[in-house]
């Protein structure tokens, strides 16, 4: 019995050691403690890879290793996000997909097989606007945990990715 105690405790501290040795990606712009246990507020920023001009910043929950231990769901985040985008200069829509169902342009794991987060991307030109939606991916369950952001297009850009149609 001592002996499986033991592996149960080397298992622990080897799990403890491998989430310490998870260390922020170079997306992440800051974060801060959101309660008692340590949970954070994490704030990333994205650039959209096909519209350099526009970065989104993607808030989004990171659980503790306390509140993981708490739980006892030690490889799960919450799915809940937001996203907010802005344009940094010109806009050229001459590479992007023009699609209803728009492009992922992130998506990021929040369990270790079937949760992820994901912005999409999704240009509305009869609007002037391009919209980005954070979104949970479930593989059983689709979520409506979501959030929507927009960016208008000047006249020129939209009229411009309409000719390049």
């Amino acid at each position: 019995m001592a002996d499986k105690k033991h592996i149960q405790i080397a298992c622990m501290a080897a799990l403890l050691l491998t989430l310490a040795a998870c260390g922020r990606s170079e997306r992440d712009v800051g974060g801060f403690s959101n309660d008692l246990l340590g949970n954070e507020i994490r704030i990333e920023a994205l650039p959209d890879p096909a519209i350099p001009t526009v970065v989104c910043h993607m808030a989004r929950f990171e659980r503790s290793v306390l509140d993981r231990a708490r739980q006892g769901n030690w490889f799960e985040d919450p799915s809940n996000s937001s996203v907010s985008c802005q344009r940094t200069g010109a806009i050229d829509l001459s590479k992007v997909p023009l699609g209803d169902a728009g492009q992922e342009i992130f998506s990021e794991r929040q369990s270790l097989f079937f949760k992820r987060t994901a912005v999409r991307r999704i240009v509305d030109l009869d609007n002037r606007s391009i919209l980005y939606v954070s979104h949970s991916r479930e593989i059983v369950e689709g979520s409506a945990k979501m959030s929507i952001s927009t960016v208008l297009l000047t006249p020129e850009e939209a009229d411009a990715a309409r000719k390049a149609r």
